[in-house]
């Protein structure tokens, strides 16, 4: 695997009315003396009605939460607890939830030992249904039986023919889990949910993302490659199966009454991802993207992509295997692990970015919540902001920015605009403020010298981000949070307040 060029960014890769007319006439002076007796008595009530009721009071409610202040002390009163969880339970029942969600995680005996650490993440053994496919049996001890799925082995698939010369007969066992999950007759489902062994899925988002839908239609939903020479080499319009995918229970269920005639035709495909997009297509279902599904094929360091995530909930995340750790100086697991940390806070907000300026010293901070701080010499525009520095390579090792399916661009070229970055140390909650207050502590890369009269951002050593969660964040139209600085007198300190813009606030205000 290659790594990114050497150079600034080395230290990264390293170290959203008519009118009426009427004919006029005259009614008999019988009949107006008639009305006019029968009405008095009407008349005269509601003037009684009127004088004898109290008048309604009214109440002026001033509730600004951008006003709000951060608890002073960030050590001090702030205990762990599953924000998003708690918010997630008390749900109405009708709206989707993980118990209609069933998962199907394609995984090989042959990986499943290392890769399974993974899985108990982010699995919840009370709360989810599915089952990890097998090719055939593998160890699984005691605690794999209370942390993780149950496993299933695939039925046998040698009555079908594979002709892709480099690829490997498991796609054709693991296109059929979702035909297959469908066959163990579980009641009360919803969506059908495949990703790999090596694939974390953020729950809640998941949840979030699948209850837009209509699960009673037919729809497909996930994500094309970032790379563009992949999508090139398989279809723009297909879901990429390590990131993940979502399929409606009637469209399974259409799908499991075609797939084995419709695999037959597909025999020189070459992955298991491949042959549901080509089943699918025959029943005129496309894929429905979703910017969350992360498939991530890259090499490198993704840190310039979390940093500048798009305006949407993170899903899923994989090929955790092939990227460096996404936490320096950590090994793979132990730093989706500690990201899974602010995600029980407020898995809405994990990785949204938010941008705002330090005018006193010319300072641009950008944040990703629950991720990473960035701080920048000078004043940068949002445009710039929100497109990924290039700290990673795509999955042909290219190098160039057409390579990529997004926009994307280069660091350190100028050295005084080289980030100073801090990653994620802590996260808490403050129940009695309703905050959740995270914190990031500077990575010691090497940072090139600079000759601009500015203030030196070496001078902040830890940032603290105070937010309050907001499970609702992706019911309504996708827009960024907002951030200021905020005064403090702690030694060395950035503190930092990110919450809902106001109406008439710009994210750079």
């Amino acid at each position: 695997m290659k790594s990114p060029p050497k150079g600034p960014a080395d230290s990264f890769s390293r170290d959203f009315f008519s009118y009426s007319y009427l004919t006029p006439w005259t009614l008999p002076k019988t009949v107006i003396s008639l009305i006019i007796v029968i009405s008095l008595p009407y008349v005269f009530y509601s003037f009684r009605l009127l004088y004898s009721s109290n008048p309604p009071t009214q109440q002026a409610v001033v509730h600004d939460l951008l006003q709000s202040q951060p608890h002073p002390g960030f050590q001090n009163n702030f205990l762990r607890t599953d924000v998003s969880s708690t918010n997630n339970n008390e749900q109405d029942p009708e709206t989707t939830s993980l118990k209609h969600i069933v998962f199907g995680i394609g995984a090989s005996s042959s990986t499943w030992n290392q890769r399974k650490n993974y899985l108990k993440l982010w699995w919840r053994p009370i709360e989810m249904r599915g089952h990890v496919w097998l090719n055939k049996p593998a160890e699984y001890s005691a605690d794999d039986y209370k942390s993780l799925p149950p496993l299933k082995i695939s039925s046998d698939t040698s009555q079908f023919d594979y002709k892709h010369p480099w690829g490997t007969r498991d796609a054709i066992r693991m296109s059929r889990i979702v035909s297959e999950s469908l066959r163990l007759g579980l009641k009360d489902v919803r969506w059908f949910v495949m990703g790999d062994d090596d694939t974390v899925f953020i729950a809640d988002n998941l949840v979030r993302v699948l209850s837009k839908y209509d699960h009673n239609q037919f729809y497909y939903i996930g994500s094309p490659s970032e790379t563009r020479m992949q999508n090139l080499n398989f279809y723009f319009g297909m879901a990429f199966g390590g990131g993940g995918f979502a399929i409606s229970y009637p469209l399974a269920k259409a799908l499991e009454k075609m797939q084995d005639r419709c695999l037959q035709k597909y025999s020189s495909l070459y992955g298991s991802d491949t042959r549901i997009h080509a089943c699918l297509s025959e029943l005129g279902v496309p894929l429905t993207r979703e910017q969350g599904f992360h498939q991530f094929d890259m090499h490198g360091n993704i840190y310039g992509y979390l940093a500048a995530h798009p305006l949407a909930p993170v899903v899923s995340l994989h090929h955790l295997d092939l990227v460096e750790p996404i936490f320096p100086d950590m090994d793979r697991v132990e730093a989706v692990q500690r990201l899974m940390e602010p995600m029980k806070l407020d898995s809405a907000a994990l990785v949204q970015q938010s941008f705002c300026y330090d005018k006193n010293r010319t300072w641009t901070v950008s944040i990703s919540w629950g991720y990473a701080v960035q701080i920048v010499r000078g004043i940068h525009t949002a445009s710039e902001l929100e497109t990924p520095a290039k700290t990673f390579l795509d999955w042909n090792s290219r190098g160039d920015d057409a390579a990529f399916d997004f926009n994307v661009r280069s660091i350190g070229l100028v050295p005084c605009e080289t980030p100073f970055v801090y990653f994620l140390s802590n996260a808490l909650y403050n129940a009695t403020t309703d905050q959740t207050a995270t914190e990031y502590i500077r990575y010691r890369a090497h940072i090139p010298s600079c000759n601009w009269k500015i203030p030196d951002p070496s001078e902040i050593h830890r940032v603290e981000v105070y937010k309050k969660p907001n499970p609702d964040l992706w019911n309504k139209s996708p827009r960024r949070n907002c951030c200021r600085i905020l005064p403090t007198k702690k030694n060395r300190t950035l503190v930092v307040d990110v919450s809902v813009c106001r109406e008439d606030q710009t994210v750079v205000d």
